[in-house]
């Protein structure tokens, strides 16, 4: 695997302020800071900053601060990505028996990395991998930190009523799915 460009941070905007207070003064320095923090839902998903504040985050979150920092520091050929996998027991082990419980194979699930240069890059756990999931990725976007949020969250369920549709073996409604994903989301923040 190709590896990110490596560059020094420079004060340019908040997040990269926010990296140099912590002593982090290279991009490589920061996607392993991000790597190995903790995983874990944010607060306010709106401000990056409070993955600083909380000590952990999401593949949302993570990416995103990520992205903006690379932004920040005039490297934005680094893309912030939006993808639709099937989230099943084999590539999260994590959520095994509420599958099972509920007699689901997997779930659609939106899950944010980055890209450069046609590779990907996932620094969701300090194990994570693009191998975790490229083989079931269904379709992907290029999307801006700040859709992260609302957009993303729209965009899921889009996905999710298109799949119930094509799927009426399925007899679960949108509402319904979306909390059998909670529950495996809560099931991956137990370790």
């Amino acid at each position: 695997m190709k590896e990110l460009p490596n560059f020094k941070i420079h004060p340019n905007g908040e997040i990269s302020k926010e990296f140099l207070k912590l002593n982090i003064l290279t991009f490589k320095e920061a996607t392993e800071f991000i790597r190995k923090m903790k995983y874990g839902r944010n607060e306010n998903k709106n401000n990056l900053k409070t993955v600083f504040v909380d000590n952990c985050g999401t593949c949302s979150t993570k990416h995103s601060l990520i992205k903006k920092l690379a932004d920040e520091n005039n490297f934005s050929e680094i893309k912030l990505v939006l993808g639709i996998f099937k989230m099943n027991s084999s590539n999260t082990k994590e959520i095994r028996q509420t599958l099972k419980t509920y007699n689901l194979e997997y779930l659609p699930e939106a899950h944010n990395y980055l890209k450069y240069d046609s590779e990907i890059y996932d620094f969701t756990k300090k194990d994570s991998k693009p191998t975790d999931f490229i083989n079931e990725l269904l379709e992907e976007i290029e999307i801006k930190p700040e859709q992260i949020t609302n957009f993303k969250v729209n965009y899921h369920k889009e996905y999710l009523a298109k799949w119930l549709t094509e799927n009426k073996k399925i007899k679960f409604t949108l509402n319904e799915i979306w909390k059998i994903r909670e529950k495996c989301i809560e099931n991956l923040t137990e370790n």
